[in-house]
């Protein structure tokens, strides 16, 4: 585009990818229902197995599923898109919802960055419970956040690196794997010779979605997989960086949602206790001291600190309290410290004399 012999740059703006009408993934009575052999007289429909057989026979009785759900090919739009629904079809990840873009729920893979309505259910509108099942299987628990997928089952091919190799490439279509600080650098260990593997992804409604995408599925070798939620990491470093992790989210979360106004208010009011200097922009100045005057400042602050240690808690008197007492004390302290000349308390007025004030009346017999 030129104008008065000038090239002026028009910036291309990002093409915004259009998702297609969902396709149905597959045909109405399409796919077999496979009824679990009986190993019981009753069935837990907890546990989804029958009672009295033995804990392995849910697994070891499990078929391959039939179908699978592919994220690039069957991801679309659906009338979820239109009405608002934020939850996803749970048929979709299994990959055999017969409806496709008629489907009430949506068909792509759910955004960490949607709210869901309601935390109480996982991304499938599904009730989660107080505590895990004792197989770790289900919906899950709403009192822990669990982004750590168990899979079991797996058939080892050569060392460790080559079967993370493959476990993370059959995972990673189903949400963004959390980084480490392994050879890999994706949060995805194998117990070599135990047939397990252990996935974390970086948020726990993509580990919900891979849950219910890869259960029942296969790698490269035919194998039945047995995927369930990991039990809570015993390591204390990764309890504490659990722990970091969710108090940053918790911050980020608080910040994004308070008004600036309110957060440079509060700002303001610590370092009016403080007694610290704020410039225009709110931030705090540093005054440059001598190292003299830092070296007497230590000992001086030491020694208030210990004073105060050390000294008794004020004993309620008259009509004010202990606690209001030692407020009004500290608030004295900062306007003595930003430099505030306090008001000289005004002289009492003289007490009253006791009695009826008739000592300096004459009585009217001389007697």
């Amino acid at each position: 585009m030129a104008s008065n012999g000038t090239d002026i740059a028009v910036a291309a703006k990002p093409k915004v990818k259009k998702l297609k009408p969902a396709r149905k993934q597959v045909k109405p009575g399409e796919v077999e229902k496979v009824e679990t052999p009986q190993t019981g007289k009753e069935y837990n429909i907890w546990y989804n197995k029958w009672a009295g057989g033995d804990r392995e026979d849910s697994y070891s009785n499990k078929v391959k599923s039939q179908t699978r759900c592919n994220i690039k090919r069957d991801s679309g739009l659906t009338r979820a898109n239109t009405t608002g629904m934020k939850y996803t079809c749970l048929f979709f990840s299994r990959g055999c919802c017969p409806y496709g873009w008629e489907c009430e729920y949506r068909h792509t893979l759910p955004d960490p960055n949607d709210t869901l309505p309601d935390s109480s259910k996982d991304c499938f509108a599904r009730d989660k419970f107080a505590d895990y099942r004792d197989d770790m299987g289900g919906v899950g628990s709403f009192n822990r956040q669990n982004r750590t997928l168990y899979v079991g089952r797996i058939k080892e091919t050569g060392n460790g690196l080559e079967t993370e190799e493959v476990v993370m490439r059959h995972f990673k279509e189903f949400g963004e794997i959390e980084r480490d600080d392994s050879p890999s650098t994706y949060a995805v260990k194998i117990l070599q010779y135990r047939s397990v593997a252990f996935v974390t992804y970086k948020h726990e409604i993509h580990a919900q979605f891979a849950k219910e995408a890869m259960a029942c599925q296969s790698l490269d070798n035919d194998e039945i997989l047995n995927v369930r939620w990991a039990t809570e990491d015993p390591n204390p470093v990764q309890k504490v960086a659990e722990k970091r992790r969710l108090e940053e989210m918790g911050q980020e979360v608080i910040k994004a949602k308070m008004d600036p106004g309110i957060v440079d208010a509060m700002r303001a009011v610590r370092a009016l206790e403080d007694g610290d200097v704020l410039d225009e922009d709110g931030m705090e100045v540093l005054e440059q001291m001598d190292d003299e005057d830092v070296e007497e400042d230590q000992p001086n602050s030491k020694r208030r600190r210990v004073e105060q240690e050390e000294a008794e808690p004020p004993q309620p008197s008259g009509l004010l309290s202990a606690d209001t007492l030692e407020g009004l004390k500290y608030f004295a302290q900062i306007r003595q410290r930003n430099g505030v000349v306090p008001e000289k308390p005004r002289a009492r007025p003289a007490a009253a004399p006791a009695g009826l004030n008739l000592g300096d009346y004459g009585s009217d017999e001389d007697d």
